[in-house]
Formats: structure tokens, C-alpha cells, sequence
């Protein structure tokens, strides 16, 4: 590697300063700016590793406190088990509800404004087709019904009523 690359490297790893002084570029690097460059990311770090441990500790007492009352007893195993139980039967309830999701008012009111929407969508371009149809046969004099057969028009095509 040539000295410039060399420079450019420890430039951009922060090593050595670098300043443009008229036509000419100065380099330098102080001993004291990556002692301190050490000594605040050990700061940062020390912070860091502090802060973890108050979090861990926190979480240790919530652990702890949580713990309190929750001895297994009979009692406790009767509750978890019919815990599990209702939320069984809830799973349950919920799929015989999807069932009759298709009668719910909200669901049909719903498919009805996405009728409403795809027949609105279905018109316009109808409309563009005889609009397409209208202009052919001005700029060209072709036949409608051969506009039809060409393009695979059915002869029943129409708005949607």
C-alpha cells in the first residue's frame, strides 16, 4: 500500500486527523485523543453494564414477589385445571362463532359494498369498451359486429344491471 492509502485508512478508522490547509493536507494524530477515546466507551460501557444490573435485580424481587402465593396447592391445581378447561371450551365457543361469521350483519354489509365496488369497477370498463368500440368504428368503419368477433366480444355483452 502507498503512504496515502495508508493515511486514508487511518483516517477513516478515526486514527488520524486529517485538514486541508490551501493546497496542502495536514495530518496528525494525538496520543492522549485515543486514551480518551478508551476511556469514554469504558464509561459508556460501565453505565451500561450498571444499568443491566439494576434491571436484572428488579426483575429478580418481581420474580420473587410473583413467586409469593403461588405454592402448589390442590386448590391451585383444581384452578389451573379448570382454567385450562374454559379456555378450551372459549376456543370452542370462538370456531362455532366463525361458522356463522357469514350471517353476521357487519360481514354481509361488508360484502355488499365489495359487490357495490366491483360492480361500479365492472361498468366503467364496460363503458371504456364501447367507448374503444365507438372509436374504432368512426376512425376505421369497421362493422360493430366485427369490432366483436376481433377483440372475442360475446354478443349479450352489457352493463351489469
Amino acid at each position: 500500500m502507498s503512504v496515502k492509502e495508508v493515511l486514508q485508512s487511518l483516517v477513516d478508522d478515526g486514527m488520524v486527523d486529517t485538514d486541508r490547509i490551501g493546497t496542502s493536507n495536514y495530518f496528525w494524530a494525538f496520543p492522549s485523543k485515543a486514551l480518551h477515546a478508551r476511556k469514554r466507551k469504558l464509561e459508556a460501557l460501565e453505565t451500561q453494564l450498571a444499568e443491566s444490573s439494576r434491571r436484572k435485580e428488579s426483575l429478580q424481587q418481581s420474580i420473587e414477589k410473583s413467586k409469593i402465593g403461588r405454592q402448589d396447592t390442590a386448590e391451585r391445581a383444581a384452578l389451573i385445571k379448570e382454567l385450562a378447561a374454559l379456555r378450551r371450551k372459549n376456543e370452542q365457543l370462538k370456531a362455532e362463532i366463525g361458522k356463522y361469521k357469514e350471517c353476521d350483519p357487519d360481514v354481509v354489509e361488508e360484502i355488499r359494498q365489495a359487490n357495490k365496488v366491483a360492480k361500479e369497477a365492472a361498468n366503467r370498463w364496460t363503458d371504456n369498451i364501447f367507448a374503444v368500440k365507438s372509436w374504432a368504428k368512426r376512425k376505421f368503419g369497421f362493422e360493430e359486429n366485427r369490432i366483436d368477433k376481433s377483440f372475442g366480444i360475446p354478443e349479450d355483452f352489457d352493463y351489469i344491471d
